[in-house]
């Protein structure tokens, strides 16, 4: 009996330093490592990306081409098609082998800044992606109660698996580009609205200490500088742009808190990566949230400033007084990414065996 051919596409890792660039290399390598000659696994990447090129494991790769919008030619007989990011590049309707789609989320329903056009035209074109595929993934159950909203009929073919979150370790001796000279509190994501970074300076009140925010920045990072100069701490707020995997660890280690206040997640990968480091993580209760975080966080239930202090201080003191470190790594290494493979490599086979 032949082996099976399963295509799995990792085309927005085309955009580095965002989260779906770190899903696709994790569950990428997590696959490699997992995959034991089960299948013939065929990775389709943008040319630029070079993560699986050094890899010992058996895996082809195909690249993005601009024509594969319009049309994709199944010349390599892939039997399954594992489509990782919703909106990939080839189009699920464009195949008419197996197919398998993961949705990270459809938070464009809770942000308020979309048209009732604009949201008609998103659940349309998600839609049609997801009827086209025999098997529905999303990565919480949030983000599967979402889909069942406004998709019931997919219920039978809908799943949840959870992403890992990578054991990050720090190299030694390294030093990031910016070193804060104080005690500081860190974040990471895009520097947008979604992720509401401008309710964090409040928390520099009544200490000295440093906000590092790391991301791609957009326009609104200004909004978050004038709520530093707000509370008067804009020399104590730190926007530094993108950063590598040594940059991100070492703030991870060194940071007093790590502080996710997103309106807007599909899982939050950052805050068990924080985690993994025994960190006090502080986050918002919206969309997945408080189901990642689970009881190893502390909410801001509020973003009103100093209701945000109150928790953030009491929280301080709680994670201290309770040795809390030991219960967040033991919460962050329920997330493992090789789990995340076995179970993605299980639907793989029952979706061809139609089970």
């Amino acid at each position: 009996m032949s082996t099976s051919k399963i295509l799995v596409t990792l085309d927005s890792m085309r955009y580095p330093n965002t989260g779906l660039y770190y899903f696709g290399k994790s569950l990428g390598e997590a696959l490699l490592r997992q995959n034991n000659n089960q299948f013939k696994l065929t990775y389709f990447v943008d040319r630029n990306t070079t993560v699986f090129n050094n890899t010992d494991a058996d895996v082809n790769t195909m690249y993005l081409r601009k024509y594969h919008k319009a049309i994709f030619f199944n010349y390599r007989n892939i039997d399954l098609f594992h489509f990782t990011d919703q909106f990939s590049r080839v189009k699920p309707k464009r195949v008419t082998r197996k197919k398998i789609l993961t949705i990270h989320d459809i938070n464009q329903v809770h942000e308020k800044d979309m048209s009732p056009e604009k949201l008609k035209l998103y659940i349309s074109k998600l839609g049609e992606r997801i009827d086209s595929c025999d098997r529905i993934v999303t990565i919480s159950q949030f983000a599967a109660n979402d889909v069942l909203r406004f998709y019931p009929h997919v219920k039978d073919k809908l799943s949840v698996i959870y992403n890992g979150a990578d054991k990050l370790q720090v190299k030694p001796g390294h030093q990031p580009a910016y070193q804060p000279q104080k005690p500081f509190l860190f974040t990471i994501g895009i520097v947008s609205a979604k992720k509401n970074a401008h309710v964090l300076p409040a928390l520099l009140q009544n200490n000295e200490m440093e906000l590092v925010i790391a991301g791609i920045e957009t326009p609104y990072k200004d909004t978050v500088m004038e709520q530093a100069k707000k509370f008067g701490c804009a020399d104590r707020v730190k926007i530094i742009g993108t950063i590598n995997d040594d940059d991100r660890s070492w703030y991870y280690q060194h940071c007093e808190a790590f502080v996710f206040p997103s309106i807007a997640e599909g899982f939050g990968l950052p805050v068990i990566e924080a985690m993994h480091f025994g960190k006090p993580v502080f986050v918002s209760t919206s969309t997945s949230l408080p189901e990642v975080a689970g009881d190893a966080a502390y909410y801001f239930n509020t973003f009103d400033a100093e209701d945000m202090l109150r928790t953030f201080e009491s929280g301080m003191q709680h994670f201290t007084q309770y040795n809390m470190a030991q219960k967040a790594m033991q919460h962050a290494a329920r997330y493992n990414w090789d789990d995340t493979a076995q179970q993605y490599l299980q639907l793989y086979h029952n979706c061809l065996n139609n089970k």
